[in-house]
């Protein structure tokens, strides 16, 4: 019995120590979203940038906690500490690694709406997006609410397979932020008779930064899903870096050596592969990924080039949006046996699941962020605008030359 109960004491210690070194890693992917927004922005908007990765994280952190995982889960933590620590306090470390895939709507929300939004509309809408919108759909896929898993298993013969949140995570992130860009409007000066004008990078060596530790972190993100030691998978980190690799060669040639496509060309891969990397042969995972670059190059051009309002400063609809969207859809494709997969999964499901997610978000963003600009409003004046959100908002500069 001795031997029992402390074979049982080091499984969980390690499940524990397992998850949390996923959550840390997850967590250190903010400083990537910060630096890819950094180095993505001119000048005048860097510290707003910075400034708004962090701020987003903490009110993040708070209504998770006190709502969010609640309405995904069902639990909340305001009962003792005695009770809390149970089992190593798994559950708190489990609420700790999914809480920083939560905070990663508003990052990538913040670097579509970047440069001419205001900030404390933005921080309360953060705050609604993840305490509400987000864990609804979250809840919904990962804990089987309302019973929607469940008729498409009886429908199809599966359930909606999302391993690392493709679209619960990704494609909720992008359209959510394709509704706060619409009603934001371009930033002026983008536009002049019809055509777009380019905004430089104000930094590629913080750009490529900042896409290295996202890339870096994302082995995290996916490998660490499995949330115990017995669920971890050599094919997802694999297919992980098949996938990360696609999306590089593919920008490479599709997006003539820029070097803002080939930093987000991982990105797009890695945001692809989320939903069925623990399903897909590294071939399809290869494939996915490649697509997902392909996307992410010509999705971003025609946005630009073609729809005024929809000046998306970091490309997280294509990126987020469109290639969580093709990652969910891919895992019904390649996530089958007869193409190598494990099996187990339904194109039909994997379709209807992404569908599900894109009106949730959409829909979720436009009544979140409609709301807040009918009562205060959403963007900067013309004359802030113009003098960055940087002294603006914060009254500093980048550097003292500002």
């Amino acid at each position: 019995m001795d031997i029992t109960s402390a074979v049982q004491t080091l499984t969980e210690s390690a499940n524990t120590l397992f998850i949390l070194i996923g959550a840390i890693m997850v967590l250190a992917m903010h400083a990537g979203f910060a630096f890819l927004e950094v180095g993505t922005v001119r000048h005048k908007n860097q510290v707003n940038a910075l400034v708004k990765i962090m701020t987003d994280f903490g009110i993040s952190a708070v209504m998770y906690f006190f709502v969010g995982y609640y309405i995904a889960y069902g639990n909340t933590f305001l009962s003792g500490a005695a009770e809390l620590t149970a089992h190593n306090g798994y559950e708190l470390v489990k609420f700790f690694f999914l809480m920083t895939f939560a905070a990663a709507i508003p990052a990538i929300v913040s670097g579509g709406i970047a440069e001419r939004a205001r900030f404390y509309p933005m921080l309360i809408a953060s705050g609604l997006i993840v305490g509400l919108v987000y864990p609804f759909f979250e809840g919904l896929i990962w804990n089987g609410n309302y019973g929607f898993q469940a008729w498409l298993e009886s429908q199809f013969g599966a359930t909606f397979h999302d391993f690392a949140g493709s679209v619960v995570v990704h494609a909720v992130g992008g359209w959510i932020a394709l509704a706060a860009v619409l009603l934001l409007g371009a930033r002026n000066g983008r536009y002049r008779n019809g055509r777009v004008v380019a905004f430089a990078p104000s930094n590629i060596p913080f750009l490529a930064l900042g896409a290295w530790i996202l890339t870096v972190g994302w082995f995290g993100f996916n490998v660490m899903s499995a949330q115990t030691l017995d669920g971890i998978s050599g094919l997802v980190a694999v297919n992980s870096l098949m996938a990360m690799v696609g999306g590089i060669l593919v920008t490479m040639v599709l997006g003539r050596t820029d070097p803002g496509f080939i930093h987000n060309g991982p990105l797009a891969g890695l945001v692809a592969v989320c939903a069925g990397s623990d399903l897909m042969h590294p071939v399809g995972a290869l494939i996915t990924g490649g697509i997902a670059g392909a996307l992410f190059v010509y999705l971003f051009e025609w946005a630009q080039d073609k729809i005024e309002r929809l000046d998306d400063v970091l490309g997280v609809w294509p990126l987020h949006g469109v290639c969580g969207v093709w990652g969910a859809i891919a895992c019904g494709i390649f996530g089958q046996s007869a193409l190598g997969g494990l099996g187990g999964v339904s194109f039909a499901a994997q379709l209807i699941g992404s569908v599900a997610g894109v009106l949730v978000a959409f829909i979720g963003g436009l009544v979140v962020y409609g709301v807040i600009k009918a009562i205060s409003g959403l963007r900067l004046s013309e004359e802030e605008e113009f003098n960055g959100a940087d002294l603006t908002i914060h009254r500093i500069g980048a550097n003292a030359l500002d």
